[in-house]
C-alpha cells in the first residue's frame, strides 16, 4: 500500500495526494497560512480511523447476516498535558495526543449483538495500528 504526496511551487501548504487510482487534496486552514482546499493532516487521520470503523462494523454485520440500518462515527483529536489527563496512561510529563470517538449504530440488535458490535467498533485495523504504535523508517532524497 502506497500513498504519494506532492506540493507544487506556489501552492503554499496545499498538497496533492495519490493512492492507486484515487486523487485528492489536503491543506492547512487559512488561519495558519493555508488555502483550506482540503482537510488538514489530522482531519485525514481521523477520517481514516472513522471510515475504517464504519467499514469494519458494516462488514461484520454483513458476514453475520445482522440487520444494520446505518453506522456513522465521529472522531476528535486534541493534545493535552499528561498531568492534566485523568484517563490517559502515560509515563510522560509532556503532552500526549488523545483521540475520542463516538460510533452510532442503528439496526435491529439484541443485547448480545450490541455488546459484540461495541467491541468490534474498537477493533478496526487502522485503530489497532495506531493503538499499537508505528515504527517509521524515513529516507530523505535530495534532487539536483
Amino acid at each position: 500500500m502506497t500513498a504519494d504526496v506532492k506540493i507544487e511551487p506556489g501552492a503554499e501548504f496545499s498538497v496533492e495526494l495519490r493512492s492507486g487510482s484515487h486523487l485528492w487534496r489536503a491543506d492547512e486552514p487559512a488561519d495558519v497560512g493555508g488555502a483550506d482546499t482540503g482537510p488538514n493532516p489530522y482531519e485525514l487521520l481521523l477520517s481514516s480511523v472513522a471510515a475504517c470503523t464504519c467499514i469494519t462494523v458494516s462488514m461484520y454485520c454483513r458476514r453475520k447476516g445482522w440487520n444494520l440500518h446505518s453506522v456513522s462515527a465521529s472522531y476528535t483529536h486534541d493534545r493535552v498535558h499528561a498531568n492534566d489527563c485523568d484517563d490517559c496512561e502515560s509515563e510522560s510529563s509532556g503532552y500526549i495526543d488523545r483521540v475520542r470517538s463516538q460510533v452510532f449504530i442503528e439496526g435491529d440488535f439484541d443485547d448480545d449483538q450490541r455488546s459484540r458490535l461495541a467491541d468490534i467498533a474498537r477493533r478496526c485495523p487502522v485503530h489497532k495500528t495506531l493503538e499499537r504504535g508505528v515504527t517509521f523508517t524515513t529516507e530523505t532524497v535530495f534532487a539536483g
